[in-house]
């Protein structure tokens, strides 16, 4: 009995340990599972866009000003006595009328026969540029003749869709660029007429001494303003004196001097936008000059820095309850790409390896290194040339902890 006992207590006490070891060995299975998932890296939260075609524009920016297209200096034709200027700068001038300044020939007899002499080459060379003046705007007005016919019979074929838009810019262009050139061929004639009759001025001859003279009046050579007075009060000068400019502040253009590098890419025709001049909306405007000779500028840091000026046409009005004048602030910024239909991806996707441009794509929830091959971009978005194609996703301001084959979950 107390050996049955005996060995019923044995085995309890061996299936005590056994359980004890087996709950051991659970308890160090469920703790080893437990730390390998404490242990196991979390996905790193991301955000990711996807790549597409679309839009692409390449632009170059530049602050610059407004300048008067066309401004005449108006200097004395001879050699005397200067009244007092009574024109003050914004006065309005009218082209033949307007008195701009009023003087009385130095008293000097006849002209030396070698002053006579100058003064007739000059009227000849005046009276020469009059004649090809007048040649060049005849040529001008019927260009623009030509080009406003073939933009009116482009715009009549626009609404059936007869004509391509882009021919319909193009023609619109073309007869904005010829108008343009032909104001400007009006104003040098006006300008070429203007300097005969200072050339004919030349040639009076001066009052005997004791006798009283004729006042020599100098009328405006155009319509428009009064930009600055250089002389105002009465005082003796001598030929070619600059007394004041004129100009026409409505007949403005915009000018901005470019870096080297940037002027290089812009060519006449190129589109642009003209903003920060105070409206709302910016003005539409195109490159109408590229200068050929460029100028060391130095910059707020004190750097030099090659520059080259760009000249801009405003192809629209200023709206009512608008005003812009001479050497007024605007921002250019001119289009030197546009295209449809660019695979592009962020700028904030990609980062370097060596010379070599990367992306991380996100791919089934892991984080994948692709090298890409990228083109132009705009400062917020870059041309895709190859490693990318549309409908994948590429993981924006990639972190340290985004590497190859890392998990990663959209925030």
């Amino acid at each position: 009995m107390n050996t049955n006992s005996g060995r019923t207590n044995n085995n309890r006490a061996r299936i005590r340990r056994l359980v004890r070891k087996a709950v051991y060995a659970l308890l160090a299975i469920a703790a080893s599972a437990w730390g390998a998932i404490l242990l196991r890296p979390s996905p790193v939260p991301v955000k990711v866009m996807e790549i597409a075609s679309g839009p692409f524009a390449v632009t170059i920016s530049e602050e610059g000003k407004t300048a008067i297209r066309n401004r005449y200096t108006v200097s004395a034709p001879v050699a005397g006595y200067l009244n007092r200027t009574v024109l003050r700068a914004g006065d309005a001038v009218r082209r033949g009328e307007t008195i701009l300044a009023a003087m009385d020939a130095e008293p000097s007899g006849l002209l030396s026969p070698r002053a006579l002499a100058e003064g007739e080459a000059r009227l000849r060379a005046a009276e020469a540029a009059r004649s090809l003046r007048k040649a060049e705007l005849e040529g001008a007005r019927a260009g623009f003749g030509l080009a406003k016919k073939q933009f009116e019979r482009i715009d009549r074929l626009l609404p059936s869709g007869g004509i391509a838009k882009q021919d319909w810019d193009v023609a619109e262009n073309r007869m904005q660029l010829l108008s343009r050139e032909a104001k400007a061929a009006e104003f040098a004639l006006r300008m070429a007429e203007f300097d005969v009759e200072q050339a004919r001025s030349s040639l009076i001859q001066g009052p005997e001494k004791g006798r009283p003279s004729e006042p020599v009046r100098i009328l405006s050579p155009v319509d428009g303003y009064v930009l600055e007075v250089f002389e105002e009060s009465a005082r003796p000068v001598q030929a070619g004196t600059p007394l004041l400019e004129v100009g026409d502040p409505d007949d403005l253009e915009g000018e901005a001097d470019l870096f080297s590098a940037d002027a290089a890419g812009v060519a006449p025709g190129m589109e642009v936008s003209i903003e920060g001049w105070g409206g709302e909306n910016p003005l539409r405007g195109r490159v109408s000059a590229v200068e050929r000779s460029g100028f060391t500028k130095v910059s707020a840091l004190g750097v030099e820095e090659q520059r080259v000026k760009v000249r801009v046409d405003f192809l629209e009005p200023i709206p009512p309850g608008y005003l812009l004048g001479d050497r007024f602030r605007i921002v250019v910024r001119i289009v030197v790409r546009s295209d449809g239909g660019v695979l592009q991806v962020p700028l904030s996707a990609l980062f370097r390896q060596g010379t070599e441009w990367h992306v991380f794509t996100a791919e089934g929830g892991t984080a994948r290194d692709r090298k890409v091959e990228t083109g132009d971009n705009n400062g917020i978005m870059a041309e895709v040339l190859s490693g990318l194609e549309e409908g994948e996703r590429v993981i924006l301001h990639p972190s340290e902890k985004i590497r190859d084959g890392v998990k990663v979950v959209l925030e």
